[in-house]
Parts: structure tokens; sequence; C-alpha cells
């Protein structure tokens, strides 16, 4: 069975680090829907190219659509051991896809961890975020003033303001409720305190999904002997 993980978390949890971490540590693909898309429009596939006239036009881009991206990617060989979702499922209507597509594909179990933070510990973490101005690497106030990457000025984005923080906040926990309220019941959904140094988000990460898949194995193995 893969490792097969869904990272939620607000903006500024970290979430992206510590799905990039992971991935890296056990060698499997980190997926996010953006990443996808950017590579399917460079590569001229059919759906990704839809995705792009939609956005192209100003309109966003539906569930059906995302969901046949997802898919596509979900084929290919290298998530036969496992992969990290980061940013997708957003909907419940995607989650339930996604459902679907793990069962056709014999996946295995999902795991799915919400990375909790504060509100008021989010809005420091966001507040101190800046981005190169010139290569657009994302920065945090400990990088100094230039960009690692390309050596130009970093600078606070503009979406970054205290205002536009907190409404991007609470669009997040609107979005997001139903769908954690579509995973709490499972026994491989989880929580991990991400107010932590990194490192120890990730060490709790580790503990935490070998945890959830030892209960997702539980799961399965019941649900085979009808529960005895």
């Amino acid at each position: 069975m893969g490792l097969n993980l869904i990272m939620l978390g607000a903006p500024g949890a970290g979430k992206g680090t510590q799905a990039e971490r992971f991935a890296g540590h056990y060698g499997v693909p980190k997926i996010s829907t953006g990443d996808i898309l950017r590579q399917g429009i460079k590569d001229n596939l059919p759906v990704a190219m839809i995705a792009k006239a939609k956005m192209d036009r100003g309109e966003l881009v539906d569930d059906e659509t995302i969901v046949a991206i997802v898919r596509e990617r979900l084929k290919r060989p290298d998530t036969d051991a496992g992969f990290v979702l980061d940013g997708f499922p957003r909907t419940q209507f995607q989650a339930r896809a996604l459902d679907r597509i793990m069962e056709e594909r014999g996946k295995g179990p999902l795991i799915i961890v919400d990375i909790a933070v504060p509100e008021a510990e989010l809005l420091r973490r966001l507040a101190g975020r800046r981005v190169c101005s010139k290569c657009g690497e994302n920065a945090g106030p400990a990088d100094g003033d230039d960009c690692r990457r390309c050596g130009g000025q970093l600078i606070q984005r503009a979406d970054d303001s205290e205002a536009v923080v907190r409404e991007r906040l609470k669009v997040y926990q609107r979005a997001t409720e139903p769908l954690i309220d579509y995973y709490r019941g499972r026994s491989t959904f989880r929580i991990v305190n991400g107010a932590q140094a990194p490192d120890f988000v990730a060490r709790d990460l580790d503990a935490t999904v070998h945890d959830a898949v030892g209960s997702g194995d539980r799961a399965i193995g019941a649900q085979r002997t009808g529960g005895r």
C-alpha cells in the first residue's frame, strides 16, 4: 500500500514546506494543482489547456476540470508508492471524487493531516512574509533584505497586509470547514500542532502519519472481515 497523504492548513501554516519536506524524505511526489496545471500547459495536455482557456477568460476552473487534472496525475507510476497532495481537495465534491479515484486505482487509504495554527500566529507569520521583486521567491523575516536565489530586493506582498490576511483566513475557514467535516470522522484524520518550529512540526507529522497508517490498515482489515 502506498503512503497517501493529504496536507491541509491555512495560509501561513507551513503546509507547503512540510509537504515538500515529507515528500522528499519518503521519496514520493508532492502534488499541487498549481504545479500540475503549469506542467500540463507546458506539455500542451488537453485537460490543462481547457483549464487555461477558462483562466484566460477570467473564469474559475471548475471542480470537474480540477478533478480530471488530478486524476491524470495520479495515473503516473511515480505515485504507486504514494504521494503528498498539497492544495487538493478544496471542496467536498473534490474529496468525494478523490475517494473514487483511490478506489479505482487501488491505492489504499488516505491519510489526512490538518496543520493547525492559531490565527494570531498566522497573522504574525504572514505579516513578516516577503517576496522577491525580481523572481518571486518567498522569504521570511530572518532572510535579510536580498533574495537568496537571484539577489533581488525582498518586499512585502500586497496581499499580506493585516486586513487582507484576515479576510483570506476567513475565506479559507469558510471554504475548508465542510472539507474538515467530511474527513473528521475517519480513523486516518489527524491534527498536528503547526505553531512550533518547523523541525518539531516535521517530527510530529512523521509520528502522526505512521500512527494514522496503522489505523487505516486496521480499518481495511475490519472491512475485509466484515467487522469481525
